[in-house]
């Protein structure tokens, strides 16, 4: 399992240019968007859906990589491989961890 997740607001500030405005945008679309990444991802491992597993794994490496979660999208590219390779048997735990971790980062970004 990766390690906490630790918010390093000024290295995502600084690759927006300082934008307060579309970092607020991207934190705000992050939250309204949680519980439908955590459910998609979900619901495609479970109906053996290879292709739509890597989808969402890939679109949740890179919400993970927008807030600077190397761990997370570390995990988050693993799944993704795998499902590329149609091996999604033995996954459940890497997708529950996702979840997971996609709450975590929501709940850290929540307390900005």
């Amino acid at each position: 399992m990766a390690t906490a997740f630790v918010l390093d607001r000024a290295s995502i500030l600084e690759r927006l240019g300082g934008d307060e405005d579309i970092y607020s945008m991207m934190v705000d679309m992050y939250l309204q968007d949680v519980d439908n990444n955590c459910t998609a991802i979900a619901s495609a491992y479970a109906s053996g859906d290879s292709q739509t597993l890597q989808r969402e794994a890939h679109t949740i490496k890179g919400l993970l990589a927008t807030f600077s979660d190397e761990d997370g999208a570390a995990e988050a590219m693993l799944v993704e491989k795998q499902a590329r390779n149609g091996e999604i048997d033995g996954l459940g735990d890497a997708v529950a961890g996702l979840q997971q971790r996609l709450r975590e980062v929501a709940t850290v970004l929540s307390a900005r």
